[in-house]
Order: structure tokens, then C-alpha cells, then sequence
């Protein structure tokens, strides 16, 4: 599967960049095509209607990877529990083309113990888009969340396992990629078929 995963971030060494490439690194050793963008890499133009905004290259970007996608994580820092403020700009760029019937995991690191604020109203934008929420979120907050900070690269056998995380990033992945190929042979998303 082709999957996008869109960090959420505009901090250089931020932990929801190196939680994406954490998970990232699963989906990979998974035989599935990964394909990031960071927001902090790719910043986009303040969203406008306007004509103009959508001939940015990194928009072009943005709507040619996800409009490819087979399935789409999205990562955020939680702010005020809330998303990150670049993460729904790159959002409103997008819409239902990119999303119906996609599979979407949703993540977020916190500062507090937990960042449910910002996944939930992930899961709102989700369902407006049409996309189809996995039934299993990731939030990596407080301490933890620091071991997460300036990663890149994670590849299966040489980054650092955290085991503290890794089972609940592990059971999250595969519930979504279960999801996504469930979504993607068309059997549906009853339970059963989870």
C-alpha cells in the first residue's frame, strides 16, 4: 500500500516528527511504501481560496501525495488541546478527494500525560473529509515524549526501541493497516472484518 504520513509540526527536532518516522519504520518493515512530509521541510503558504495558494509547490505536493494514497497518518504536537495551527492549515487544503474511504491514524505528542484534545478534534476532521478513523489512536506525552525528540531515520534493527511505546505504536499500526486493507480489497469496516 501506498500510505502518506503528514507531521504536523514546524519544529525542527519535534517529537510528533520523530513519532511519524518511528511508525513510519513499522509500516516499512511491513512491505508498505511510506511517504513523509514535514510541514517544518515543506512549509505552506497561510491557506486562501485564492487561486495563487494552490500553485505553491509544496500544496502541489501535498494534494499529489494524498490524492496517491491509499491510506494517511496524520501527526501533531498538541497546543492548547488543540492541533498544531500548520497541520490544519495543510488540512484545509485538503478534502474529501483525498480522504473518502481512506484509512486515517491519527497521533499526537503531548506535554501532559496524554494529547486526547488534538486527537479527537483529528478524528472530527477526519469524518468530515470522509476518511474512515482507525479504531486506535497514538498520544506520547510527558517524559516519553522527549525520547521521541530529533529522531529521523528509524530503520528496523538500528534505532533505539522504546519500549515504554513500542507496544501501543505497535497494536495502533496494525489495527490501521488492517483497516486500510480491508478498506482497500472492499471488505468494509464492520468489526468482523478488523
Amino acid at each position: 500500500m501506498n500510505i502518506v504520513i503528514l507531521t504536523g509540526s514546524n519544529r525542527k527536532n519535534a517529537a510528533s516528527s520523530g513519532l511519524a518516522e518511528y511508525a513510519a519504520a513499522m509500516m516499512r518493515e511491513s512491505g508498505h511504501t511510506i511517504r513523509l512530509i514535514h510541514l517544518y521541510h515543506t512549509p505552506l503558504p497561510l491557506y486562501s481560496p485564492e487561486a495563487e495558494n494552490l500553485q505553491h509547490p509544496g500544496v502541489d505536493q501535498l494534494l499529489q501525495a494524498f490524492g496517491q494514497a491509499d491510506a494517511i497518518m496524520l501527526t501533531t504536537p498538541e497546543y492548547h488541546g488543540s492541533i498544531s495551527g500548520v497541520l490544519k492549515n495543510a488540512l484545509d487544503y485538503l478534502g474529501q478527494a483525498q480522504f473518502k474511504g481512506k484509512a486515517v491514524l491519527t497521533a499526537s505528542t503531548a506535554g501532559g500525560p496524554v494529547g486526547i484534545g488534538s486527537l479527537l478534534q483529528l478524528q472530527a476532521i477526519v469524518r468530515n473529509l470522509h476518511g474512515i478513523s482507525s479504531p486506535e489512536w497514538i498520544s506520547i506525552g510527558g517524559s516519553l515524549r522527549s525520547r521521541f525528540e530529533g529522531v529521523t531515520g528509524f530503520r528496523t534493527g538500528v534505532h533505539e526501541p522504546v519500549p515504554e511505546a513500542d507496544e501501543r505504536i505497535f497494536s495502533a499500526v496494525g489495527s490501521f493497516l488492517r483497516l486500510a486493507e480491508g478498506l482497500r480489497s472492499g471488505q468494509g469496516t464492520t468489526p468482523d472484518t478488523l
